[in-house]
């Protein structure tokens, strides 16, 4: 398929839309690479899912995967980019929430309220 300025400058535009998550990952001084690929599935089929769009983040080590195939080639990029939007969300919330916890578990260790040792979960 034969990549078009229109087409191009779309998916510039998604993806950066996703730069909002993925700034402050940047500021940290970690990297962020972004392989967005869109093709047609089949040559000679006119209609059902004909557009594919797959694309790849790879984030300090983390890689995050979407792909989908629709009617409209823009909507299979806008497809991709909701995906991808909400699994680099929850991968943020889970970190945050995963430190909450453990900085909990260490306030409650130091003031003498819990016995556990928060490094080894045992008691």
């Amino acid at each position: 398929m034969e990549l078009t300025s229109a087409i191009h400058e779309y998916v510039i535009k998604r993806v950066t839309n996703l730069e909002k998550l993925l700034s402050s990952i940047e500021e940290r001084g970690g990297r962020a690479s972004v392989n967005f690929e869109i093709a047609k599935s089949t040559k000679h089929h006119k209609a059902g899912d004909v557009f594919h769009a797959d694309c790849l983040i790879n984030l300090d080590g983390e890689e995050f995967y979407a792909s989908a195939d629709e009617e409209d080639l823009y909507a299979a990029i806008d497809a991709v980019k909701d995906t991808l939007y909400r699994e680099i969300n929850k991968y943020k919330d889970r970190r945050k929430t995963l430190l909450h916890r453990g900085a909990r578990s260490i306030k409650k260790m130091l003031k003498g309220l819990s016995k556990r040792n928060p490094f080894t979960s045992k008691y």
